[in-house]
């Protein structure tokens, strides 16, 4: 799934459940920014921060000064480490936020949103099953992943203050309570 496309999804995703946001900040390792993303009405303003606890604590601060009313973490192994940590201070700023790695929203993430990591090791063992067999890997086909773990921490729900849909509660793959 390309960033563009999970970042789209990921909108949907908290449009969904929180229809009423219309200034999301985002974490993202990658240049999204630059590559000229439009996330909400109105300039978005990147900066690289730290992730350590005084980088995040200021990030947040920052998306509090720019008035942002959602939060999207795109997957990133930097992002990961420090999930407890978001999770709180996305909390503290009362910020609904949409995360691309299930363990954020176990770790009291609101949500998240992505590619079932294990059916993509399944999948992938089946190329290199192909490719043991004699098949050249420039020959085989890229697929994109077709199973999607939705999570949905009702308990952060709840402490922000926000009723998840029915029809959303229907689409999940895991509800925390």
């Amino acid at each position: 799934m390309s960033t563009q496309t999970k970042l789209m999804s990921d909108i949907e995703g908290m449009t969904n459940t929180a229809p009423d946001l219309s200034r999301r900040g985002f974490f993202t390792a990658s240049a999204a920014a630059a590559a000229g993303y439009t996330l909400a009405a109105g300039p978005v303003r990147a900066e690289a921060i730290k992730t350590d606890a005084s980088g995040l604590a200021a990030a947040f601060v920052a998306m509090t000064e720019e008035r942002a009313d959602g939060l999207i973490v795109l997957p990133d192994p930097m992002f990961l480490t420090q999930r407890a940590q978001i999770a709180e201070l996305a909390a503290r700023a009362k910020l609904p936020a949409i995360y691309g790695i299930p363990e954020h929203a176990r770790a009291g993430g609101l949500m998240s949103y992505a590619a079932d990591r294990t059916a993509m090791f399944r999948h992938a063992a089946t190329y290199v099953d192909k490719i043991l067999k004699g098949a050249k890997p420039a020959d085989l086909p890229v697929e994109q992943p077709t199973k999607f773990e939705f999570v949905i921490n009702l308990k952060t729900a709840k402490a922000l203050g926000l009723t998840i849909p029915p029809a959303v509660l229907a689409q999940t793959t895991e509800v925390i309570q």
